[in-house]
């Protein structure tokens, strides 16, 4: 990567309210904040960093929330680190009720290279359920006034949560895209210990969704995202030692391969949808895919090239890369 983020986790500061599905101790892995180790962990990041662009990064709770002075105090002390020359931005992330004229003219004074913008649904009877505690309305301001300043916004959004049905998420991925976000983050819904979700399932209450499902259903959301030309950063939680611990994790779709199979899932409808019109009767057929994706071509344990065998007539198929090809673009002819 010739890009990384310098993460600064601030575990619930700033957040009003315990969402039913969150439990950032458990996400982020910290338990505490201690503001005066803040240089010395951006210092640190830095001396290993050799050469690459760099943001510092504001993670785990409601930045924008979090006791004025204090959030005036960690934007300072990264805006040093900007000036230096040594990062060359700063980012967030934080919730929509956050965002206001007030922060924005605070954020103006500063070089904000993203704001990462918690939206994670849309409707408005799931927001009440997940205890947001704030509306659609607050959502629609807030992407508002951050195009209005001209600050670049990243999307994050859930599926599989409670109550939510996959036109929810649709719905959501339609809003972030329309409203010019400069990327998007798509989280399946875990269900962590320590939560109120965790006890909705205990409770036969709330049934995650299998991965199977839940990778259609991010493929969905993430081909809206590709056809508005939106990239998405990340799909999952990052993989770490605490979404497999016991302690931590209870049930959902964590697989540290999710992104992969999600990009796969797409590759394969893609492939379908053209071999359909392209009607293979016991011919060879070349699959022609961007450069070093071949893999996702293939799908985990082959599981694209079986059913492609299984669903059509093909002698022999056999997989190309060309350079020309975009990123999700494949094309598909007869072999002579």
């Amino acid at each position: 990567m010739s890009h990384i983020n310098i993460p600064i986790f601030i575990p619930h500061l700033g957040c009003p309210n315990q969402c039913i599905f969150c439990n950032q101790k458990h996400i982020s892995g910290e338990e505490k904040f201690n503001e005066n180790t803040i240089k010395s962990q951006i210092t640190r990041i830095l001396s290993t960093v050799n050469g690459k662009t760099c943001e510092i990064a504001f993670f785990g709770g409601s930045f924008t929330g979090i006791e004025r002075s204090l959030m005036i105090k960690l934007l300072d002390i990264a805006q040093e680190f900007v000036n230096s020359g040594k990062v060359c931005g700063i980012r967030m992330s934080t919730r929509p009720d956050y965002i206001s004229k007030e922060i924005i003219n605070i954020l103006s004074n500063y070089t904000i290279t993203c704001v990462e913008l918690g939206i994670q649904t849309i409707n408005e009877d799931v927001l009440n359920f997940l205890k947001r505690g704030h509306t659609f309305a607050d959502t629609e301001q807030a992407v508002c006034l951050l195009n209005e300043a001209k600050i670049p916004f990243v999307g994050q959004m859930m599926i599989g949560l409670p109550t939510a049905t996959k036109q929810d998420e649709i719905n959501c991925a339609n809003f972030i895209a329309k409203h010019n976000a400069c990327g998007a983050r798509i989280y399946p819904t875990l269900v962590l210990n320590d939560t109120e979700l965790a006890n909705l399932y205990i409770s036969g209450k709330y049934i995650p969704l299998e991965l199977t499902e839940a990778v259609d259903r991010a493929s969905e959301v993430l081909q809206i995202f590709i056809d508005n030309n939106i990239p998405c950063i990340r799909i999952g939680l990052c993989d770490s030692e605490n979404l497999h611990s016991d302690k931590t994790f209870l049930a959902g779709p964590n697989s540290p391969s999710i992104g992969e199979m999600v990009k796969s899932r797409i590759y394969y409808k893609k492939i379908v949808k053209q071999l359909k019109i392209l009607e293979p009767n016991n011919e060879s057929i070349i699959i022609k895919c961007p450069k070093g994706r071949v893999s996702q071509i293939i799908g985990l344990k082959k599981e694209n090239i079986l059913n492609i065998n299984k669903k059509f007539n093909i002698a022999k198929l056999t997989i190309s890369e060309i350079d020309c090809l975009k990123e999700f673009d494949v094309m598909i002819e007869k072999e002579d």
